[in-house]
């Protein structure tokens, strides 16, 4: 018989949930390695871009090969384990790539591999957006993926994926050759249209409802110097702003060219797919007085590396993000968003807000024309473009929560334009996923999940369900 103290140990570590990580520990090969709290590792592996995603897991997973997450997988569904996968840890959503349960961080998998005959690069699930950049750079050539740093290659691209590059190749998810898939029976899979069409398409948007994806398989195309950079005004030149916002939204159709266009901390990020823009594009805004501007003729990685993130964990600060589904960015239009600001600012900021922000994203109505019809969960119809208008708020102190979700919610119920598809990667957790993939997506979607995983294993992580 053991000793008390050993049988102790072992019911509370059973109650508390480190059953799994022992057994995890126990199966995996010498390329995975298992974290506990107190762990520079652990830290790691659980810390995320906003502390209000944050959660306490009881151990976490840095898997070493697909083979190993499969292994994991099939340890956490025979025991019904809670768990969470963390790419890049850019999810605002709390409980989405985090959990109380075990928590699997995708470092390793930080392979980027160009083929130049077929034109392609394997990238692993493990990577940001900024350190593919720097490599691809090297071979002269380029993927679609984030615009700004510390976004995940996973998060983003299994989300739909808007990108500096989406007028000209379309969204990430539209560029993706294969996914490398561990699905919830451990077995790893490459998935391709040809493959499993039904699976391929329900990935493009569907996010981690179908197993861990490890690998993505991905288009290049060449890239050169690039223009771009930050801009930001005071608050008194946002009259010649909002002109200088509506004429570029509204005449601009150079598919190289693209903004993202802040109103909160009133700025613009300009970006042209070349070493200048020619003149017209940007001119209204280079002509207002800056506060800050930093806009040059640089690399691509140098162009998104210089993007600093508002906030991040170290901050402490908490964050909600919302979608706006818009249809133009008309001079009426803009006003709205105005006058939205002018509410959330001063109400929000009687609850402690530190930001109160939306970003306008335009891009062409040939945004969805570069991939087919029905080719992908999201959008739920590519029949027309509707831009994802971001509302992103942040405040410090956890009983605000509400205050700030209920904000991000109202503030969307106005300004959307209704019926159209939800930008996973911006919408708030309580968003159904019909409005984002349509009825007969979410059917399709639904029909594959209970091929692939009959037995809910991905029900135990979070995320948006089908």
């Amino acid at each position: 018989m053991l000793p008390t103290t050993a049988l102790l140990l072992g019911l509370t570590g059973t109650a508390l949930g480190f059953h799994p990580c022992q057994r995890i520990a126990d199966k995996v090969s010498s390329a995975t390695d298992v974290h506990y709290s107190g762990s520079s590792s652990y830290v790691a592996d659980n810390e995320h871009y906003a502390t209000s995603s944050e959660q306490a897991s009881k151990c976490s997973v840095e898997p070493g090969s697909a083979e190993d997450v499969g292994i994991v997988l099939g340890i956490l569904g025979k025991t019904k384990t809670a768990f969470g996968v963390k790419g890049g840890g850019h999810a605002t959503n709390q409980g989405f790539s985090s959990t109380t349960g075990v928590q699997i961080a995708m470092t390793r998998f930080n392979e980027v591999t160009y083929d130049s005959a077929t034109q392609t690069a394997v990238i692993g699930a493990g990577n940001v957006w900024e350190d593919v950049y720097e490599i691809l750079d090297a071979q002269g050539v380029n993927v679609v993926g984030g615009r700004v740093t510390g976004i995940g290659v996973a998060g983003l691209t299994l989300g739909g994926g808007y990108s500096w590059l989406s007028n000209q190749y379309g969204l990430a998810l539209d560029n993706v050759v294969a996914y490398e898939l561990v699905v919830p029976n451990g077995t790893v899979v490459t998935v391709t249209e040809g493959s499993d069409p039904d699976l391929f398409f329900s990935l493009k948007g569907g996010g981690n409802n179908y197993g861990i994806v490890t690998r993505f398989t991905l288009k290049t195309y060449p890239q050169g110097a690039v223009w771009g950079g930050f801009a930001a005004y005071n608050a008194s030149y946002i009259s010649a702003f909002t002109a200088a916002s509506v004429k570029f939204c509204s005449e601009v159709t150079d598919p190289k060219a693209g903004m993202i266009i802040e109103y909160g901390y009133t700025s613009g990020q300009m970006f042209y797919d070349g070493p200048i823009p020619p003149d017209g594009i940007f001119d209204e805004f280079l002509a207002i007085p800056a506060l800050a501007l930093d806009v040059t003729t640089r690399s691509f990685f140098d162009l998104i590396n210089g993007t600093v993130p508002i906030v991040d964990a170290s901050t402490g600060y908490r964050t909600v993000y919302n979608h706006i589904p818009t249809l133009e960015y008309s001079a009426s239009n803009i006003e709205d968003v105005l006058d939205e600001l002018n509410y959330w600012g001063p109400t929000l900021s009687a609850h402690g807000a530190f930001y109160v922000d939306y970003a306008i994203e335009p891009f062409l109505p040939s945004l969805l024309t570069h991939a087919p019809a029905g080719s992908s969960a999201y959008p739920g119809s590519r029949d027309h473009v509707a831009f994802p208008t971001n509302v992103n708020l942040q405040w410090l102190s956890e009983s605000e929560d509400s205050v700030f979700h209920d904000g991000a919610r109202q503030t969307v119920e106005r300004l959307s334009a209704e019926g159209e598809s939800i930008y996973p990667n911006y919408a708030i957790y309580s968003t159904p996923v019909v409005d984002m993939f349509g009825e007969e997506g979410v059917k399709k979607m639904e029909a594959t999940r209970q091929r692939v995983d009959p037995h809910g294993v991905m029900m135990l992580t979070g995320g948006f369900k089908v």
